[in-house]
């Protein structure tokens, strides 16, 4: 394997992947031959087969591989690179015929189980031997046992089939119960998201308006304190004349006069 990683790294992976799965192989079927489990068995050559599959893939891509670096490699070495793909299908093929003698093998002793020793059926000559030592009686009232037994094998199922369909509706019933339940609570949701929606536009629009508010009685505080103000500066000083005269506070004007009454 080494001598195929100085060749083509990709080469020598796929060989070594090749390797692995040939001494799963041989372990598989050396197991196999000691398992006497029929359904054991039968798993066990399945997977066997998986993995035969997946090395013909592996050999796939390995001739690929080859063809592509083909003109770049030597006579010798391509000699070589073929013999090792010979080699692989070779090995290959004599898993795939163990696998063949092996299926065969199960098949046969599954046949046994059912086949008497001379080929035939051993339960239909066993039920052959049992009505030959019966009477005519016997043989009607044997039948007579077994209609019964249909019948109330049949009667069952029935019971069975009514109950499965009395927990199908019951079930339906359930899930159309819940599914309007659900669809009340996504209404209900959607009612509650609309009124919180119109809860904040109502909570914006008064706190807009108690801003507003607040700017006013603001204005008619300073406006108040002015007055109060210039009320007390006349109060204090009636003779300032840097305040401007509030009416009804300010001394009264003087009389005007008439130019006929100069005259």
């Amino acid at each position: 394997m080494s001598s195929l990683f100085e060749i083509n790294e990709t080469l020598g992976e796929i060989d070594g992947q090749i390797s692995d799965i040939f001494r799963a192989l041989s372990n598989g079927f050396q197991k196999l031959e000691k398992i006497k489990d029929t359904n054991r068995r039968s798993r066990q050559l399945e997977e066997l087969t998986d993995k035969m599959r997946e090395c013909k893939g592996l050999i796939k891509e390995f001739d690929k591989e080859v063809k592509v670096g083909e003109r770049m490699y030597s006579v010798d070495t391509n000699r070589m690179l073929n013999e090792k793909k010979q080699s692989m299908i070779k090995e290959l093929n004599s898993y795939v015929a163990l696998k063949k003698q092996m299926a065969s093998s199960l098949e046969n002793k599954r046949a046994d189980l059912f086949d008497g020793p001379d080929g035939r059926e051993g339960l239909g000559e066993e039920n052959v031997q049992l009505a030959s030592s019966m009477n005519n009686q016997e043989l009607i009232d044997k039948g007579n046992r077994m209609m019964d037994e249909t019948d109330e094998a049949i009667e069952r199922s029935k019971q069975v089939v009514e109950e499965t369909m009395k927990v199908g509706a019951d079930t339906s019933s359930a899930l159309k119960a819940q599914t309007e339940q659900m669809s009340k609570i996504v209404n209900e949701l959607d009612s509650v998201r609309f009124s919180i929606k119109k809860a904040n536009k109502l909570v914006k629009e008064i706190g807009r308006q108690i801003a507003t508010d607040r700017c006013i009685m603001a204005m008619l505080f300073l406006i108040v304190i002015g007055v109060v103000a210039i009320i007390i500066v006349k109060l204090i000083d009636p003779d300032n004349k840097d305040i401007r005269d509030i009416p009804g506070l300010a001394p009264p004007a003087p009389a005007r006069k008439l130019l006929w009454d100069l005259n």
